[in-house]
């Protein structure tokens, strides 16, 4: 009986580059955590949670770094291949406009259509329920958050909201 041979040691393996810098940004979180006081589980400083969660970071982090050198992984090029850029780029540009039509339109004026773009143009829904979804999804987040939870949304330029 032969043992399953080991995959060769890559420098170019993703899963390796991404665990070790999971390991730094833990450092850094655990570091973050250390300078603003630990404090007791009984009297927890500012950084109590920061700290134990870079702990917790540097083990997740640490394990994906010993599959990867153990059982090899994916090169950078291969999580390339195939990768389908329009959807991602409509996405990032449509929230690139809506952050700036925000103040300028309101909430619901600049929602809206923002809703009515992703619901047809990412994952394709019909017009009979992607218009009433567009219109009817922003109202009711508005109303919970300026009547409900009395949070103060723009308005915009027409004053609606």
């Amino acid at each position: 009986m032969t043992t399953p041979a080991r995959p060769p040691f890559r420098l170019n393996n993703s899963e390796l580059w991404t665990g070790l810098l999971g390991l730094a940004l833990a450092a850094f979180v655990i570091w973050s955590g250390l300078k603003l006081k630990l404090g007791t589980i009984n009297d927890p400083g500012s950084g109590y949670v920061l700290f134990y969660t870079g702990i917790l970071m540097c083990l997740f982090a640490t394990f994906i770094s010993i599959a990867a050198v153990t059982e090899g992984g994916p090169t950078f090029g291969s999580r390339w291949d195939d990768a389908r850029w329009t959807k991602p780029v409509v996405i990032i540009a449509s929230l690139i406009a809506y952050s700036f039509a925000l103040d300028q339109l309101g909430f619901l004026i600049a929602t809206i259509p923002l809703m009515l773009l992703l619901l047809r143009a990412i994952d394709p829904v019909r017009w009979t329920l992607a218009i009433p979804l567009a219109i009817l999804a922003p109202l009711g987040v508005w109303w919970v958050l300026k009547h409900a939870l009395l949070i103060q949304l723009p308005s915009g330029i027409f004053e609606i909201g």
